[in-house]
Formats: structure tokens, sequence, C-alpha cells
């Protein structure tokens, strides 16, 4: 089979997963070519683009699609997560597999489009006038050809926009609707991930979601592992000796780091970077020693040229974990920046033209089932370039 004939077949696949999600013919029919269009090579991908790239005059079907036809994003987002499970869960042995929630800005102009606010903008590095979208992301296996893609997204809506009646009604928010934080709308994403058996050993994130307490805690219930960045004020329990014996107190993070010996750094790789290994001098402590297990810890991660330049983590996970695996997944969070970089060059994640809450969730969720393909289409041919094995781009269940 040819390769066009194979990508033919994949994304017969794909339509073929979330068909039965559309009660009609013609929706069912023109989110096929709408996916088609997000993969194709367009310069802009917004529905004037992808119906001229479908063969119609007017953009007025894809509009349907996004905003009138009837069908549910959110069952759609359960079958991408499910070929992203089939396809490219760890197999036995490998490294698990680790969730990864961030953000991202989508740059917008005037008032109208959900949830737009004047917002401190990643994507941008300041503020702008935005949306700021809250993804949970997927990635298998070390190094920079690992598996990476999404698994679950949220909106964010900030509270001045939850408690306007007039401009929810006018963007079709609807009343079921509430405010949440980010940590809150990552949580409610980790756990549908969880409940759904997503196989995933590990959660990380930055400091917006390491530092929020009910976050850890429900991961702790829930006995899901984490590695999750925090702030150098992060406050932490630990067991130190002042020179009397050791003593449990409440101090900083950085305070706590200051006191380990220098043979507890070890210089380690978080992954391949674009220039390469991303070395770092790693070092941990343990903490919270009141607890029944010795299974926390605060992870320090220190630059080799700048010893001022030091990052923290608050950990929780498997008794013998070794230091290596807690930077392994320090340094999957970097994987989901990379694939908003890929999604929105490669498949439109930010190309979108809708004002509506709902037709934001349907574009992105089709955007992340094109990028989903993208994926496994590659993890599937480097697996049969290294002759049926899996390769680090993750496996293929066929």
């Amino acid at each position: 089979m040819s390769e066009v004939e194979e990508w033919a077949a994949g994304l017969a696949e794909v339509h073929a997963r979330i068909a039965p999600r559309f009660a009609r013919s013609e929706p069912r029919e023109r989110v096929l070519a709408y996916v088609r269009g997000l993969l194709a090579p367009l310069e802009k991908k917004n529905s004037w683009t992808l119906a001229e790239s479908a063969g119609e005059a007017i953009p007025d079907g894809m509009q349907r699609l996004l905003a009138y036809a009837d069908w549910d994003a959110d069952a759609v987002r359960d079958d991408v997560r499910d070929y992203v499970v089939e396809h490219l869960a760890p197999a036995p042995g490998d490294p698990a597999g680790v969730l990864v929630v961030d953000e991202t800005g989508f740059l917008k102009k005037g008032t109208k489009s959900a949830g737009v606010a004047r917002m401190y903008s990643g994507t941008a590095g300041r503020i702008e006038n935005c949306q700021i979208g809250v993804f949970l992301g997927y990635a298998t296996g070390p190094g920079q050809g690992s598996a990476r893609t999404f698994l679950d997204r949220e909106l964010y809506l900030p509270k001045a926009w939850a408690e306007d009646a007039a401009r929810r009604a006018e963007a079709h928010i609807g009343d079921e609707v509430e405010f949440a934080t980010k940590p809150e709308l990552a949580m409610r994403m980790i756990g549908r991930a969880i409940d759904a058996g997503v196989p995933a050993g590990w959660v990380t994130g930055d400091e917006v979601y390491g530092q929020h307490y009910r976050l850890r805690a429900m991961l702790e219930e829930r006995q899901m592992p984490y590695v999750m960045a925090v702030p150098v004020n992060q406050r932490v329990i630990a067991a130190v000796d002042d020179g009397d014996g050791p003593k449990v107190r409440e101090l900083r993070a950085d305070a706590l780091a200051a006191m380990l010996p220098a043979q507890a750094w070890k210089k380690i790789s978080a992954g391949r970077g674009a220039k390469g290994p991303r070395l770092y001098h790693w070092a941990r402590a343990p903490i919270r020693p009141l607890e029944d297990s010795p299974s926390y810890w605060l992870l320090a991660r220190r630059s080799l040229t700048d010893p001022d330049d030091v990052a923290y983590y608050l950990c929780f996970g498997p008794e013998r974990t070794p230091l290596r695996e807690l930077v392994r997944v320090a340094g999957a969070r970097w994987a989901i920046e990379e694939t908003f970089q890929t999604a929105k060059g490669q498949v439109g994640l930010d190309q979108y033209q809708v004002r509506r809450y709902d037709s934001w969730y349907r574009h992105i969720t089709l955007a992340m089932l094109a990028h989903a393909f993208l994926t496994i289409t590659t993890a599937q041919t480097n697996t049969a370039a290294g002759g049926g094995k899996r390769g680090t781009s993750g496996r293929s269940r066929n």
C-alpha cells in the first residue's frame, strides 16, 4: 500500500469512529471534509478556506457544522481520547504515559468571542486581548521522538463573562456553565481521563496548576503520582537538622534546596530539545515527614551555567521512585508546549473564526482529532521503518 493509500485508509478509520455522532448525512460527510482541510497544506484554515478546499463556493456549510448541526463535541472528544489511547499507549515495560496540563492563548480582536478578555497570554508573552484554552496532553516515551498529542480541552471563562447574562446569551453559553479557575478546569479533565482508564502513570503541569492545593489533593486521593512545578516561595514541611538533631519545620522551597549537600545534585537530561539533551543539575529532598508513606519530595532543577537559576517541583509517587523518573516526568511538561506549536502550525488549532462558546469546542475538538491523526500516522511510519518494533514515537495497536 502506498503512503497516500495508507493516509486515506487512516483518515477513513478516523471518520468511521466519529460518524455515529452525526445523525444526518450532510454534517457526517462535511466533518470529513473539515478534518481533511485541517490536514491540508493551506496557509489559513478557517471556514472560507476549508470550504474552498472542499470545493464549496461559500462557507455556509462549514459554519453550520460549527454552529447549528446536531452533534456532541464532548462525545467526539471521547472518541479522540480512545483513538489516541488505542494507538499510542505505552507498551508493557515502557515508561509510563504522562498527562500534561497547560494552557495556551488565542489572540482575538473585539469583545464578542466567548471568554475573550485582556489576559496574560503565554503565546504572546504579555497581556493581550485573547481567549485562554486549558488543555490536557498525553506524552509517551522519552526523548525528542516521543509521541505527544491532546486528550481534552476547556475554554476558560473569566468571572466578568460568567456574571454577564447578556454576553453569555449572545455567545450561546449555557446556564450550566459556571465560573471555574484554570486549575479547576484541569481537575475536570484529569478526572475524566482517570475515569476513562487512560494508561498514565503521572501528571505534570506548570506553576499555575502545581501550586493549587486542591488539584494536588485530588491526585493523591486518586493515587495518581505527580510532578508539579511550584514557585520559589512555595512552603513545604520537612525534617531538617540545624545542628541539634532533626526537627520538623515549615520553610520555603528555595531554603530547603539550599540545605542539600553538593553530592545530592546529579547531572541528568530531561529529554531532548531542539539543541540536544536538556541537561540540568537535579536534586530532591523528602518532605511531609509526618505522612504514613515516604512518597513526597521537593524536586529542584538547577542550570548548569547559572547556579541561581533554579526551578522547583512538588512530587508524589511510589516510594522507591528513582530520581531519573521524576526528571523524566518533569521534562514531559515541555511536550505540550511543542504540541501547541505543531497544532497551531499544522492543523489550524488557533485559526478559527467563531464567536460562540459551543463553536469553539467544536473547532478545537476537530483540530485535536486532526493532530492526533498526524501523531499516530507518524508513529506508525516510524514503527514500520523500525522493522515492526516499537519506536520512540509510540506504538500502533492495529
